[in-house]
């Protein structure tokens, strides 16, 4: 700008512009800012998972000095890399929705323990209350993570669901006492929380997935006989709508040895379950059997228990016996088989393949049952996307180590 006297005609051209570019400068304030929020919320996206990536990798560390590497060991290792290479497809569009979705709540404290942590996947839709599923993942008791039900959670949000994957401490981090409490902590988060998230506190489902199905009705079954003993409690068995148990196994008498033959040693399976003389605390089956707990047995929700007939990793006849126990003291139980199935096709790869699934439909239908506006648009929904190719599926299936 000349520096030389102007005229008034001159100074008010000067103020003009002086003017429009304070209004530029002003407008690209918040456009700065957004960005620079947006550059946070990416940097912070980042920095949570390489914090979840740095603990997966050092309890496994932590796991593997504890296991010892024996030759079932290296070669279950080997399969297992092998099988995620197959699946790895499918992982990372999952992973991709766990880490930058935002339906996924992360990591959301409800317990002072470590791993006292939970997610949750939200619908889309945000009106109205949602039912809710409390689910807590398997793992062998050794490597569960909350993260292991974001499919699950992806697609149960996908059929207006709210999920919330309980964490919980595995060993050696934990044994099973420990794991129990923590699951029955997370249960009582969500039961007396889910209101603020948008989910129904009338509506509350429990699931669990192999040993996290073991977990879960160790902490349904502990709650119900506490209740009828008139003790303290925090949250409520009534407040259950009904229990989903998946793969799991409920008499740890019967699968001891069976684990050992797997690779799953009886010195490493008594370390977790804190020695033989627990067997019969942390066997739910058991538990519903005694004379003491049967009164315990009547407040019970309605119990589903899913398992494929050719599962290796804990037999169908676990979830069978299970059943028949229950239903002899009069609980509300069902077991439905699914004919050649394995350990990981209902969990993994069968929802991995998209389309119909009759696990999913299932559970869904248990959950909307009493909600015939739900049930009409789950009649038109679309088919679930494949993840993963055919053939890959068919790979990982004969591969699985599990």
């Amino acid at each position: 700008m000349d520096s030389s006297p102007a005229s008034f005609g001159g100074d008010c051209c000067d103020d003009v512009m002086r003017h429009q570019r304070r209004r530029r400068a002003a407008a690209g304030k918040p456009e700065k800012g957004c960005r620079l929020g947006r550059q946070q919320s990416i940097g912070r996206d980042i920095g949570h998972a390489a914090a979840e990536t740095y603990l997966v990798t050092w309890l496994s560390f932590k796991l593997l000095r504890c296991l010892g590497v024996g030759y079932r060991w290296i070669m279950k290792l080997l399969a297992l890399g092998c099988y995620a290479m197959l699946l790895m497809p499918g992982f990372i569009q999952v992973a991709y929705y766990y880490f930058f979705s935002s339906q996924v709540q992360r990591s959301i404290v409800y317990g002072d323990q470590p791993r006292n942590r939970l997610d949750l996947h939200l619908p889309k839709n945000s009106e109205g209350s949602k039912p809710v599923v409390a689910f807590v993942t398997g793992g062998a008791w050794i490597i569960g993570y909350k993260a292991w039900g974001a499919l699950l959670g992806k697609q149960l949000a996908e059929r207006d669901i709210i999920v919330a994957c309980i964490d919980y401490r595995n060993f050696p981090q934990g044994t099973i006492s420990e794991m129990v409490n923590d699951a029955s902590q997370g249960i009582s988060f969500v039961c007396n929380n889910i209101a603020e998230y948008g989910g129904d506190p009338n509506r509350i489902y429990l699931m669990g997935q192999s040993a996290g199905a073991h977990i879960a009705a160790c902490a349904l079954i502990e709650q119900a006989i506490k209740e009828s003993l008139g003790d303290s409690i925090s949250w409520s068995v009534s407040q259950i709508k009904a229990y989903f148990g998946l793969s799991g196994g409920y008499n740890l008498f019967n699968l001891v040895d069976h684990f050992h033959n797997r690779g799953l040693y009886r010195s490493i399976f008594l370390s977790i379950m804190e020695g033989e003389k627990s067997f019969e605390q942390f066997s739910p089956e058991v538990r519903v059997r005694e004379i003491a707990n049967r009164n315990s047995a009547s407040l019970l929700p309605p119990i589903s228990l899913f398992h494929g007939t050719t599962d290796y990793s804990i037999p169908a006849d676990s979830s069978k016996t299970f059943v028949e126990t229950l239903q002899k003291v009069g609980a509300q139980a069902e077991l439905i088989l699914y004919e050649g199935k394995t350990h990981t096709d209902l969990f993994l790869q069968d929802p991995l393949r998209g389309g119909k699934d009759d696990l999913f439909d299932h559970i869904v239908a248990k959950i909307h049952a009493d909600d015939p506006e739900a049930l009409a648009r789950d009649a038109v929904a679309p088919p679930r996307r494949r993840l993963v190719p055919e053939i890959l599926l068919l790979l990982a299936h004969k591969i699985s180590p599990f």
